[in-house]
């Protein structure tokens, strides 16, 4: 008798431990209207320059000898590392202004790279600088960071204009098994303004959104789902059920005795 109830009550422990952690196909499949969605066209829309950014400015002009003074001296000895790019660049203050060689001071803040060119153009040009100048700006430390439920978290560095949530989650390796994919967290600074976007990566709709594309110094948190939540507290993995599962085979045998 003592026998078939421990049977019954492990049977019992171990098809409750498995039905907690069962996911259905409804939480770990990507766009899962995929047939039914329709072509869009993608909106690439340039970020802005925000604080703490890193820039590549580059000045030229028709006699290649009066632009010198206006570049930054780099030592070209220790190649292109991006690292090494980036201790050269030119850092945009808290103020949102940087500091170009006799120019002087320039506001940066809320302007794409784009117009920061045409506006470095147009001092130059105006002052008396140079003529005809070419400008070409870059941002050098774009990066986006995934915490949660991937494969690798961390931060993770960027040399694209423009990068989509797809991708930056490939940089981390990927949900894992226990990932949310319904709800992804997407926090956002964006000219002194925090935001917070819930992204439904089972549907394809929500490509149309502007969250679609990653900007610098975004956010992705991915939550853990409802079977990772339900076993964290009791359970962690099957080597616990294993060992669970052991302790009751154990006592059964000795009261059998």
């Amino acid at each position: 008798m003592i026998k078939q109830h421990l049977s019954s009550l492990l049977s019992l422990v171990v098809l409750a431990m498995l039905l907690s952690s069962c996911v259905s196909n409804k939480e770990i499949l990507y766009f899962q209207d995929a047939d039914s969605y329709k072509e869009t066209n993608i909106e690439y829309r340039e970020n802005t320059v925000q604080p703490n950014d890193i820039l590549s400015i580059t000045i030229s002009a028709a006699i290649p000898e009066t632009a010198i003074p206006y570049n930054r001296t780099t030592n070209t000895n220790f190649g292109t590392n991006l690292e090494i790019l980036k201790l050269q660049g030119y850092l945009v203050n808290a103020e949102g202004f940087v500091a170009i060689p006799v120019l002087g001071k320039v506001e940066a803040r809320e302007k794409t790279t784009s117009q920061l060119e045409v506006l470095i153009a147009e001092q130059l040009e105006t002052g008396g600088h140079l003529v005809d100048p070419i400008v070409s700006v870059r941002l050098l430390n774009a990066k986006v960071t995934v915490l949660g439920e991937v494969v690798r978290s961390g931060t993770f560095t960027f040399t694209e204009q423009n990068i989509s949530v797809p991708q930056a989650l490939g940089y981390a390796g990927d949900l894992t098994i226990n990932g949310r994919r319904d709800d992804i967290l997407l926090i956002r600074e964006l000219d002194g303004v925090r935001s917070i976007s819930h992204i439904d990566l089972t549907t394809a709709n929500w490509m149309e959104n502007p969250e679609y594309m990653i900007r610098p110094n975004d956010v992705l948190v991915v939550q853990p789902n409802r079977a990772k939540v339900k076993t964290a507290g009791y359970v962690g993995n099957v080597t616990t059920i294993v060992s669970i599962a052991s302790l009751l085979l154990s006592a059964t045998i000795l009261l059998t005795r």
